[in-house]
């Protein structure tokens, strides 16, 4: 197991309360010595608060230049912004925002996609103007709970459009990792425990490496039956270390441990950063695509002295606004997430040490796993 020192969240917050936030963040960052364990395609999200919603993460991290679905994209997404504290104006002009990009620009939404994808894609742009016009409707009305659903149904139809964009592989991942899985696109994962099921979404165009042995460790049923070896509230849920004196993946191949490197993929970076945190590299300003901004954030534990150390354990971040605010946290940078949950947060906070996986298993995308070869 990959320990941890003795961190109190309690403590934590009266420092929060008391001290400055760099305070706060050196705590954070001491919590996960704990752990232990050219340019791309536009994934650049807008600028303002930052997302703390994975769909909409997952969305933004999808390697595709066209401005106009980014447009449309942004103007929906804004209005998880505003419908909280029910600024019915702002949420009128996002919408209204859309309904106009849909009206003229939407030839230039299509003629990013593929000749064979194109009837898929129509469809998905008309129910995605059937859904801003019922969204119209809802926001005349002010019927919050409608808009919420709308602007989610919408969002999906435009993800689904975007990922219709994606024509290949953004890169190439060095040779030196050629000895192991690697995912080139995405996979959904279903982790079933004795409190619930979570869903989560792996993002190999991101983390090709991380993800790839995740999706090769779940496919070969590892974590079936491990328990949670970790359960800090609004922190972290660890799992992921197998029975035994290992720490993590022996592979039956070579009878070798599996080391992970870390990987991080910096915003506008046309591939990910291997084997060093981002401080050590001096680019701890720069912003990673998959950011801890997220509750449910899926990343690859480590010792916190080796960035290539991971292996089999990872960890689900819980995260809570007062203690990591999004977007301003030291785990960016210095751990690798390769996915976020998108149902079952819920079954995330019931969660607790010694209840375990039943079963994980692949439900999508088990064919952008690719094997190293021999």
């Amino acid at each position: 197991m990959l320990h941890w020192p003795n961190f109190s969240i309690d403590t934590c917050k009266r420092w929060v309360k008391t001290a400055a936030l760099a305070i706060l963040l050196f705590a954070l960052s001491l919590s996960f010595s704990a752990v232990s364990y050219a340019k791309r395609p536009s994934s650049s999200m807008p600028a303002g608060n930052p997302v703390t919603d994975g769909r909409a993460l997952l969305r933004f991290a999808l390697p595709i230049d066209n401005q106009t679905v980014r447009e449309l994209q942004v103007s929906l997404e804004d209005i998880g912004n505003h419908i909280r504290s029910k600024r019915w104006g702002p949420i009128s002009s996002d919408v209204s925002k859309a309904s106009r990009i849909l009206s003229i620009r939407e030839s230039d939404i299509l003629k990013s996609i593929p000749e064979a994808k194109q009837p898929e894609a129509q469809t998905l742009v008309a129910q995605v103007k059937e859904g801003i016009a019922e969204l119209e409707k809802a926001v005349e009305t002010k019927d919050r709970e409608k808009v919420i659903d709308l602007k989610a149904k919408i969002l999906g139809s435009v993800g689904e459009i975007e990922e219709l964009m994606v024509t290949g592989f953004p890169f190439e991942v060095p040779a030196k990792y050629a000895n192991l899985p690697q995912l080139k696109g995405r996979a959904t994962v279903a982790v079933e425990t004795d409190k619930g099921t979570i869903t989560v979404v792996v993002d190999g165009y991101s983390a090709p490496v991380t993800a790839g042995n995740f999706v090769d460790l779940v496919d070969r049923g590892f974590y079936d039956g491990l328990p949670f070896i970790r359960s800090e509230e609004s922190y972290v849920l660890q799992t992921g270390d197998p029975e035994g004196k290992e720490v993590g993946f022996i592979d039956p191949g070579t009878g070798k441990y599996r080391n992970v490197p870390l990987e991080v993929l910096v915003r506008e970076d046309k591939e990910p950063v291997y084997g060093i945190t981002l401080e050590d590299a001096g680019r701890y300003r720069d912003e990673p695509v998959l950011p801890f901004s997220a509750f449910g954030a899926v990343a690859m534990a480590r010792a916190e002295a080796e960035p290539d150390s991971g292996s089999s354990q990872f960890f689900f971040f819980l995260f809570e606004p007062e203690l990591t605010p999004a977007g301003l946290n030291l785990l960016d940078g210095r751990y690798a997430v390769f996915g976020y949950t998108i149902e079952g947060k819920e079954v995330l906070d019931k969660l607790r040490q010694g209840d375990k996986i039943i079963s994980a298993k692949v439900i999508k995308g088990k064919e952008n796993l690719v094997q190293p070869q021999v």
